[in-house]
């Protein structure tokens, strides 16, 4: 699935649009079920100089849905916080030790390359995804057009009234959020499509988290393409290779400061990065610390 016009004129863009519109028909069953916004958000990303054959692609198939089971999630009142002392269990230690077993190769030759501890690696794998066990369940690309379709009223219209009866939020503060994720979202979607076109990848097939992350690592599209490395050096990324995802962590880290030699609170403030969770870079150290003894 390769880009065939990566770039286009203010004049291409036009035309690009006017083709769009009369190219783009969706099946009667998936016209049903899809809400107008989702042409709008289709229009953008043409109007924002992605190929038009692509968008088409991606938006005329039946698999792209608003996905309010998914990103209900975000609108849900949560006090408990992610219990990440299972992570510090005797038996989530041992399967640590032995992922660090079966990958010693590739581990320890990105420790060589980039100078991250292959147990701090390690660590964020286990977290992140129980060791590639659990990338998601959720369409990443129905997860990221639908929060970017929410820039519409009619779209945050047609969540709001869709929203699961367990979701406690008022209107004024749904609206709130909904606008507020959907330009992040909107820049991951554009992020996503093009890691896909990269890839040549099917975008209907990814699945990640929630929140539109994906692979053992759990990058955002974004992050993909900032850092996402070719760790097994077949000529291309994939997050759900563990070569990959453990290179792509490493350089992650060496990116946002990692050195060498540091203190465990100077590697706390480079894991912090990742994620922003005090708790998660606590046990991201406590598993380091336990996997070197």
């Amino acid at each position: 699935m390769k880009t065939a016009l990566p770039f286009l004129t203010s004049t291409l863009a036009i035309a690009a649009g006017l083709f769009f519109c009369t190219f783009f028909e969706a099946p009667p069953a998936f016209a049903q079920s899809r809400p107008k916004p989702f042409e709008e958000l289709a229009q953008r990303l043409v109007n924002d100089q992605l190929d038009p054959d692509l968008i088409a692609e991606i938006f005329g198939d039946e698999a792209i849905q608003f996905d309010i089971e998914g990103i209900s999630a975000y609108f849900r009142h949560r006090e408990a916080t992610l219990d990440y002392d299972q992570f510090l269990s005797s038996k989530s230690i041992q399967s640590a030790r032995d992922y660090m077993a079966a990958h010693e190769d590739p581990l320890s030759k990105t420790e060589a390359k980039y100078g991250v501890d292959k147990t701090v690696i390690t660590a964020i794998i286990l977290v992140e995804t129980r060791l590639g066990k659990y990338t998601g369940n959720r369409s990443v690309v129905n997860t990221l057009a639908t929060m970017a379709a929410m820039a519409d009223p009619a779209a945050r219209d047609y969540f709001w009234n869709k929203l699961p009866e367990d979701v406690s939020i008022s209107r004024s503060d749904f609206e709130k959020k909904a606008r507020q994720k959907s330009e992040w979202a909107y820049r991951e979607l554009k992020a996503f499509i093009e890691h896909v076109d990269n890839e040549d990848l099917n975008p209907h097939e990814i699945i990640g988290s929630y929140a539109g992350a994906l692979g053992i690592a759990q990058f955002m599209p974004s992050n993909i393409l900032a850092y996402a490395r070719d760790g097994n050096k077949d000529g291309r990324i994939n997050l759900f290779d563990h070569g990959d995802a453990i290179a792509s962590i490493a350089n992650y880290l060496n990116r946002h400061g990692w050195k060498p030699g540091m203190n465990r609170k100077e590697v706390g403030k480079v894991i912090y990065r990742y994620n922003h969770s005090k708790y998660y870079v606590d046990t991201i150290l406590e598993i380091s610390e336990q996997l070197k003894g």
